[in-house]
């Protein structure tokens, strides 16, 4: 099925993980694609940035408009994750998980709107189960996650008039490159695969692509009256109360 023949796409990201993932499904289903992070990407059109940098979002749709003329659909995937609690973290390390988790998200949509009204497009900002809840010395990435959460339906509520759409995914624990790389270092690599997997009701982690079908069905026409939502993909892990 091409839900996005002759659509253009970007995704923030998109060069491994739930975004690479992302690309692909979108791309597999018509888009033409272009993803934004620091480096190249082999797979797709890409436009370089590093999103510390606050020139950088306005200069990735600038690149790209003049590359297609056109955005139909723009995903904000790129982001990262400091451990530290409160008192341990130092301001330069707290800004900087906010400039890249929620910053650079709010800088390339300002800059993306006008072309996103041409096109009555929409946007899928990448959160996080950790925007509803927090693992421990996470408390940077919680709340930049959490704010992105909640600029996602100030978005929607804006510029739902304009024809404009905005939601969220909040994925849980996905088997990713880096999530799979955080495991084998581990001292028991096995036994934390055996408990991750049992604090899921589904009794397994996701999958990138999982997160992907859910971003494209929300990106695409059949979602037209969805809206300033925020989806949690996780396998019921949120749902499930530990034991007493």
């Amino acid at each position: 099925m091409k839900r996005f023949k002759n659509m253009v796409a970007l995704v923030t990201g998109g060069r491994s993980g739930i975004g690479q993932a992302i690309a692909r499904r979108l791309r597999d289903e018509g888009a033409r694609v272009f993803t934004a992070q620091r480096g190249i990407d082999p797979e797709f059109e890409h436009v370089t940035a590093d999103f510390v940098d606050p020139s950088a979002p306005g200069n990735v749709i600038s690149d790209m408009i003049a590359q297609t003329g056109r955005l139909d659909m723009l995903v904000n995937n790129a982001g990262m994750m400091q451990e530290a609690r409160v008192e341990d973290m130092s301001l330069a390390d707290w800004n900087r998980t906010l400039t890249i988790n929620l910053t650079a998200p709010f800088l390339m949509i300002q800059a993306a709107l006008p072309h996103l009204r041409d096109t009555k497009g929409n946007i899928v900002n990448i959160g996080s189960i950790e925007g509803l809840g927090s693992n421990p010395g996470h408390a940077a990435y919680c709340a930049s996650k959490a704010g992105l959460h909640g600029m996602t339906r100030a978005v929607a509520v804006d510029h739902g008039p304009e024809c404009i759409r905005c939601n969220a995914v909040a994925p849980g624990w996905i088997d990713t490159e880096l999530n799979e790389n955080f495991i084998d270092n581990m001292p028991d690599p096995q036994a934390f695969r055996r408990d991750i997997a049992g604090v899921h009701p589904i009794a397994r982690t996701g999958k990138p692509e999982e997160i992907a079908a859910l971003v494209a069905f929300l990106a695409s026409a059949d979602a037209g009256f969805i809206t300033g939502q925020v989806y949690t993909v996780d396998g019921g892990r949120m749902t499930q109360l530990s034991l007493p």
